[in-house]
């Protein structure tokens, strides 16, 4: 599933391209694509039809335009494979195109594809926010990621070790930390030489804190290198992957030496998921979290 890094590049690619612009027409091609809009796909896009997008926002991995009128705003989630592309009108459709949207400046369109149709778009009321104004009502439970301006990191350290879980599963809360996925957390943990296991509220805070900092690190590098893209399905507005995986010490290394000191990089099962870690860098804690 994309990350945040993916997703913060998607935004920047829909605040060049689409921002401003007014919709002369949209399709939904799939009912799946608009299963989030309980009136259905003709009717989304009836209510998108002349109206002008707005600057693109994100919170976590949930990405939003906002309608001029500032009522109401298009809102997007990846899943696992959609995709947000701006193309040429005269490009061939996708072969899991599911959603499209045509400019009245006749310039390039907006497309939704996603293969696994786990994705999709709403149209959603905007409610007041604590800070930065308004923000779509589905949105408003996802806490503020790492690289937000307005992220409390002392909030942030007080929460995390009041909690009586593991680690990891911490930082994939989203309610507590948006944005960090299971890449990001493997990567951040690596670095800061911690077990995923972890028990929180036995974490010194100048170790969240330190941890905190490599988070930062590691998803600022992968936003710089367009994000991880591990198929084609990983990709920026213009079709384009991104190259963090070459720079991963730890997720998706199995078997091959830890970059730090040459164990090789183990793989366990987490969460119906995979998760990798250094058996000598990250020991086991005394007492893991279950």
């Amino acid at each position: 599933m994309p990350e945040l890094p993916e997703v913060e590049v998607v935004r920047r690619g829909l605040e060049r391209w689409v921002a401003g612009r007014t919709v002369a027409s949209a399709e939904v091609l799939h009912p799946r694509a608009a299963r989030r809009h309980a009136e259905g796909g003709d009717a989304l896009a009836a209510r998108l039809t002349g109206r002008t997008l707005e600057a693109a926002s994100r919170r976590g991995k949930y990405l939003w335009l906002p309608l001029d009128g500032r009522g109401s705003a298009l809102v997007a989630h990846l899943g696992m494979s959609g995709q947000l592309l701006v193309q040429d009108a005269a490009t061939p459709d996708e072969t899991h195109l599911r959603a499209r949207f045509r400019f009245a400046d006749g310039g390039r369109e907006l497309r939704f594809v996603d293969q696994r149709t786990f994705g999709g778009l709403d149209l959603d009321e905007l409610v007041p926010d604590d800070a930065d104004g308004r923000v779509p009502a589905t949105v408003a439970h996802i806490a503020r990621d790492p690289l937000d301006p307005l992220f409390d990191a002392a909030a942030f350290v007080r929460r995390l070790r009041a909690r009586r879980t593991g680690l990891k599963r911490a930082l994939l809360d989203q309610t507590l930390v948006s944005g960090i996925g299971n890449i990001y957390a493997d990567e951040s943990l690596w670095r800061a030489r911690l077990h995923g296991a972890q028990p929180t509220d036995e974490l010194a805070p100048a170790r969240v804190r330190e941890l905190l900092g490599h988070v930062r690190d590691v998803m600022a590098e992968a936003l710089g290198q367009g994000g991880t893209s591990f198929d084609a399905l990983y990709v920026n507005v213009n079709g384009e992957s991104g190259y963090f995986d070459v720079s991963l010490a730890a997720y998706g290394q199995a078997d091959r030496p830890c970059p730090r000191c040459g164990r090789p990089i183990v793989r366990e099962p987490f969460m119906n998921r995979s998760s990798f870690r250094c058996p000598r860098c990250q020991r086991t804690p005394r007492r893991p979290h279950p």
